[in-house]
């Protein structure tokens, strides 16, 4: 495996234990699991999660009946997600599966393609994917969108500083993000169109486009209701009723393909 030092060194200090079960993050989470539940096979398919962290949403996947595999390249993150009951852990890149093809019936790239700033790379990831799963089953791939770094900044503030400007707007015309944080992110946005000549390369068809947040993460009190059980089903059914509107899908902090293989 060949993972950028950088990349590897921000996961190493654990912030997927946390990021998206506190905080806005959240958002992420729940709507991610609202459209997963909907597209994947039912339990108990066998679920392949391709760079699937410290196991956030292997860990429901496996409550729910699910035979769920993660692979994931850090180490770290390979043995808090073997904790978790249910769920296989092993090391692993996204672009050289190390499973037999044909045998899951659906893959998630719940965040390879976030760090493959290369489009060779990511279509080899996406066509390891389809290997992977069995024909008809289901591949699910989330990207960054290409405006979240710089409507972040806005969120943050940090576009009051006129370095982070030169970065945000730089990430407009090549998608490579760099965190203002010493040892922050460092990934790569997607054009909303730019996914779907990816998968088609890869040999998949077209896949259709989830905005998993839409606009939502970008209001200030989000938390307020994501605390609230009963204020939080109604965000989560206001975003599914915008998640596949065209005009929208760029305002979205992620988005989430999905396609038959």
């Amino acid at each position: 495996m060949i993972i950028d030092p950088a990349v590897m060194g921000y996961y190493e200090r654990g912030g997927e234990l946390t990021r998206l079960r506190q905080g806005r993050g959240r958002l992420e989470y729940w709507r991610t699991r609202d459209v997963l539940r909907r597209v994947l096979p039912p339990a108990p398919a066998r679920v392949l999660d391709v760079g699937g962290g410290t196991g956030a949403h292997a860990e429901w996947l496996a409550a729910e009946g699910y035979d769920v595999e993660l692979v994931d390249p850090v180490p770290m993150h390979v043995e808090e997600a073997g904790k978790l009951p249910g769920v296989r852990a092993r090391l692993g890149d996204a672009r050289a599966l190390p499973v037999p093809g044909g045998e899951a019936d659906a893959v998630l790239l719940l965040g390879p393609l976030y760090h493959l700033p290369d489009r060779a790379d990511r279509v080899r990831a996406l066509a390891e994917a389809r290997r992977a799963v069995r024909p008809g089953g289901v591949v699910a791939a989330a990207v960054i969108s290409r405006y979240a770094a710089l409507h972040d900044s806005v969120y943050l503030g940090g576009l009051l500083l006129e370095e982070r400007r030169k970065v945000e707007y730089g990430t407009l015309e090549t998608g490579v993000i760099i965190s203002g944080r010493e040892g922050g992110f460092r990934g790569y946005g997607h054009h909303p169109d730019e996914i779907l000549g990816e998968f088609t390369d890869a040999g998949l068809p077209e896949p259709r486009r989830y905005g998993v947040e839409g606009a939502f993460w970008l209001y200030g009190d989000v938390n307020d209701w994501l605390d609230d059980e009963g204020r939080r089903e109604l965000l989560l059914d206001a975003a599914r009723r915008l998640e596949c509107e065209p005009s929208l899908l760029g305002v979205s902090g992620h988005l989430l393909a999905v396609s038959p293989a």
